[in-house]
């Protein structure tokens, strides 16, 4: 994943002010705002951390549950169309829409997975290719 860290089950962003010259996010997938700077990656890392932990105290203090970032359910708008489209699909297979859209989804993410994969080991074997031929080197 691009510049995102995790910890404690929580997600933060990481993002670049140009004209500060410091690294600042903000925990993910939350509606609470809970944000964080750092001038390094080290502080940033650090920073993130910080503020899961300073959340999930402050949340214990007040009596609060602390959100979570997941909870297995959300709601999508896919338009009626599409959405009728789905659940005839659905009703032909025999399955529950949802159970449609939970599968549907689950083979994109394999897909997504799988493919990410191979093209990680095609660059880890063009680095190797790359490194044993003979040639100039600067």
């Amino acid at each position: 994943m691009k510049n995102i860290m995790q910890y404690k089950g929580y997600y933060g962003s990481i993002e670049i002010d140009n004209e500060e010259l410091i690294l600042y996010g903000k925990l993910e997938f939350i509606r609470s705002l809970v944000s964080y700077e750092g001038e390094s990656a080290k502080d940033i890392r650090e920073a993130f951390e910080n503020a899961v932990d300073d959340y999930l105290q402050t949340c214990e203090a007040e009596g609060l549950i602390p959100e979570k970032p997941f909870k297995g359910s959300f709601n999508i708008r896919i338009g009626e169309e599409l959405h009728e489209k789905a659940t005839l699909v659905a009703l032909d297979k025999n399955m529950r829409l949802n159970e449609f859209v939970k599968t549907a989804i689950d083979h994109e993410v394999e897909r997504f997975q799988r493919k990410k994969s191979e093209i990680q080991s095609s660059e880890e074997t063009n680095e190797v290719t790359h490194s044993q031929k003979p040639g100039c080197h600067l």
